[in-house]
């Protein structure tokens, strides 16, 4: 259910609003016909979904870094060391069978990709960990993964969008202390645990750095190439070859 993509565009600078991005590369997407595929990552905040500006609490708590998405889900902490995969393509097919084979065939390029760093990750609800779904990816019954979905139509053209959050080297327990107060701000009365959520980084120990290793094991399971670019000059940027067939 995947395409091949022949590219990931690695952004080494945070991007300042990643939903306005994926917005902008389902539009290229769709005027290109082509598969696009991108690794970023933002500064710290929060990404909530648009529901959550209809709790009581939203017009008195602190939004600073607080951005809205048009999906559903719940609350995502972003910041350093949490990279995001946004995968983009054509896609005519819609419905529930055809998200659930994409959800399937998502998780397992992403566990392919784990494995690559010794990780065995097991796809499921990890519950009491932020924007809990039936197919994050965990590490001993800890989140380290979460993935997302949507289809949209753009200029007349169906497409389908693949999003993997994933807890790389950042603190598991400032991520959920941030989103827990966050929570408390709004009134909303859920509470997220810090020991159901983990890291690449706490997995693999002393083994490394662990952020150039996710991020080429990622690059390798979706692309052969990486474009690499900058956030001043998005057109520019060295293509380096990633040395792995697109799988």
């Amino acid at each position: 259910m995947l395409p091949p993509f022949p590219f990931v565009t690695l952004h080494q600078q945070p991007l300042p609003d990643g939903p306005a991005a994926e917005s902008e590369w389902l539009a290229r997407s769709a005027a290109s016909g082509r598969a696009v595929a991108h690794l970023w990552s933002a500064a710290e905040g929060l990404i909530v979904p648009r529901r959550y500006t209809a709790l009581p609490g939203w017009a008195g708590a602190p939004r600073d870094g607080v951005q809205v998405r048009a999906s559903g889900g719940g609350l995502v902490p972003q910041g350093p060391g949490v990279w995001n995969l946004t995968l983009v393509w054509p896609a005519p097919a819609e419905g529930a069978a055809a998200s659930t084979e994409v959800y399937r065939a998502f998780a397992q390029s992403l566990c392919a990709a784990f494995a690559r760093l010794g990780l065995a990750l097991q796809a499921g609800e990890v519950a009491g960990a932020f924007c809990p779904g039936r197919f994050d990816l965990a590490a001993g019954g800890r989140k380290l993964v979460g993935t997302a979905q949507a289809w949209k139509r753009v200029g007349g053209a169906s497409l389908a969008l693949a999003h993997a959050v994933v807890v790389v080297d950042a603190d598991p327990r400032s991520l959920v202390a941030r989103a827990n107060a966050f929570e408390a701000a709004l009134g909303s009365g859920v509470r997220y645990l810090e020991e159901r959520v983990t890291s690449v980084a706490c997995e693999l120990g002393a083994t490394g750095d662990a952020r150039a290793r996710t991020l080429a094991v990622l690059a390798e399971q979706f692309a052969r190439v990486v474009l690499k670019q900058g956030l001043e000059t998005p057109a520019a940027g060295s293509a380096d070859l990633a040395g792995a067939p697109s799988r």
